[in-house]
């Protein structure tokens, strides 16, 4: 990145396909949280949208190579040339994440559109989004650290798994009967999700710090910290909905339109985690 305005381009681009491949994932895995009985049909509910999630997360995927190209490039966006694109994309860690991207979400489209709903296609679609989704760190921070690589991948999968099946929830559940049924099931998974993003972010962070003095004499620090405050934000909201929406909506006490509220508010929060993330990742 040249400078400030190349790192803010560069930021929301990222965010904006880190959201689009988050919906995604979400969005492949949530027939998982249904019984069987209600499964196919949750399924075929969430085929359009995963297909929608998977277009905008390729033209996304798209721009921010293209974009990354003509930066390295020191050319203009409109300007650059196929072959230079071509070397970007094959040569260089940040390209290659950008083309397994590419094609994640454009197999995932095309499954999501032709496929008829299976536990198969389920699976399948499932395990290339979560591809797409761990490719994606391997032109950020801590690329260049095989175990720090790693903890980034794995806290960017808890993380994509927890934000992106309750962004599905609300694309799918319509009806209190279905809350009822489903957020117990995601409650379970998002807690596990919690200790694993956790877990991996501290050890990404004790590898990529030198010293605890760098959190605010850095701009990554900083950055860092700000990820940090958030988070702490987005527990103990997510602690209070899983002590109060929980039960009432086990017991059908909560309406459809208060559970989407309730997802909705959790979902902003955790759009602001992922941009500051994507900041990390253009910065660090």
């Amino acid at each position: 990145m040249g400078g400030p305005a190349p790192t803010v381009t560069g930021a929301l681009i990222r965010a904006l396909a880190d959201c689009a491949a988050i919906v995604t994932l979400g969005l492949a895995a949530v027939p998982l949280l249904e019984s069987d009985r209600y499964r196919a049909e949750l399924s075929r509910k969430a085929a359009g949208p995963l297909a929608l999630a998977a277009a905008i997360w390729l033209l996304a995927e798209v721009v921010r190579l293209t974009v990354e190209a003509a930066q390295t490039a020191g050319v203009g966006f409109w300007q650059i040339g196929v072959h230079t694109l071509a070397d970007f994309g094959l040569y260089t860690a940040a390209g290659r994440s950008g083309l397994v991207g590419i094609a994640a979400a454009l197999i995932v489209g095309v499954v999501a559109v032709l496929a008829p709903r299976s536990a198969t296609a389920t699976a399948a679609t499932i395990g290339l989004a979560a591809v797409g989704v761990a490719a994606r760190t391997l032109s950020g921070h801590l690329s260049e650290s095989p175990v720090g690589g790693m903890a980034v991948a794995v806290h960017a999968l808890a993380a994509a798994v927890w934000c992106g099946v309750l962004a599905a929830l609300v694309l799918t559940v319509s009806h209190r009967g279905q809350w009822a049924r489903v957020l117990p099931r995601f409650s379970q998974l998002s807690l596990s999700c919690v200790g694993v993003l956790l877990l991996a972010g501290v050890a990404g962070a004790v590898i990529k710090l030198s010293s605890p003095a760098e959190l605010w004499a850095t701009g990554y620090g900083r950055v860092l910290m700000a990820k940090i405050a958030v988070t702490v934000a987005l527990l103990v909201l997510a602690w209070r909905n899983r002590s109060q929406w929980l039960p009432a909506a086990r017991a059908h006490r909560s309406s459809a339109a208060l559970s989407q509220t309730r997802s909705l508010v959790e979902l902003g929060i955790m759009a602001v985690a992922v941009t500051l993330a994507a900041v990390l990742a253009v910065t660090g």
